[in-house]
């Protein structure tokens, strides 16, 4: 985990897609984030601590290494496993809030489209000719020393989605929609044919769904 301090930043991009406008200033407090995504071996303990089912890619030899991302996992599957950390380490592990992810993937900088500065193009090059998730590694780590804030998996968010929540999200540590049909999710995804996303871009998904380029990360208070 890395202690992030919290500040304020310009949440969303104005000129983009409906739903990342309006920029607003956001302040988020505290945090802790995981390096990296949960991986298959740290999934695979859980499995093996509660029976929970093990993760539905397993059979296709593209997500199978240990220190990958699980993925297919539902949001409820995050959830869970998230609860199951709380009672092993008596530490809160949870899902992060939207405003939490977007300031975490900055990385320190004061805004832009990457957690890098300039276009990174051999970086997304290289991202772009993969067929499937890949061990994170300081070649996607960002100023914060987090792994793959804009690549590799979908990472899961504990906010329910709206189009148009940022027009009336408060100022302070927003934590998004009281309910809603869709949860939302952050970050790129190796199945997609541009790879690498945008801080800012918007993603979500029904949370029952599973699919290959959904994983998650754990957070916690500071």
């Amino acid at each position: 985990m890395v202690a992030l301090d919290g500040g304020t930043f310009v949440m969303g991009k104005d000129g983009s897609r409906p739903d990342e406008r309006p920029a607003h200033r956001v302040t988020v407090g505290g945090f802790r984030a995981a390096v990296s995504p949960v991986t298959n071996a740290e999934y695979a303990a859980y499995v093996a601590a509660t029976g929970a089912d093990a993760p539905m890619f397993l059979g296709d030899a593209r997500f199978t290494a240990a220190a990958q991302p699980v993925v297919g996992m539902s949001w409820f599957d995050a959830e869970a496993y998230c609860q199951w950390l709380r009672d092993e380490t008596g530490v809160a592990y949870r899902l992060p809030t939207e405003a939490e992810r977007e300031y975490a993937a900055l990385g320190g900088l004061a805004g832009g489209d990457w957690p890098w500065a300039g276009d990174g193009g051999a970086f997304v090059a290289r991202m772009n000719g993969l067929a499937g998730p890949h061990v994170p590694g300081v070649e996607c780590e960002n100023g914060f020393e987090l792994l793959c804030m804009a690549e590799n998996v979908h990472e899961w968010c504990g906010d329910w989605y709206a189009p148009g929540y940022y027009a009336e999200a408060p100022a302070s540590d927003p934590r998004g929609p009281a309910d809603g049909t869709r949860k939302v999710a952050r970050g790129g995804s190796w199945r997609h044919k541009d790879k690498v996303t945008r801080i800012n871009a918007r993603a979500s998904l029904v949370p029952s769904f599973r699919y290959n380029d959904f994983g998650f990360r754990v957070y916690c208070d500071a």
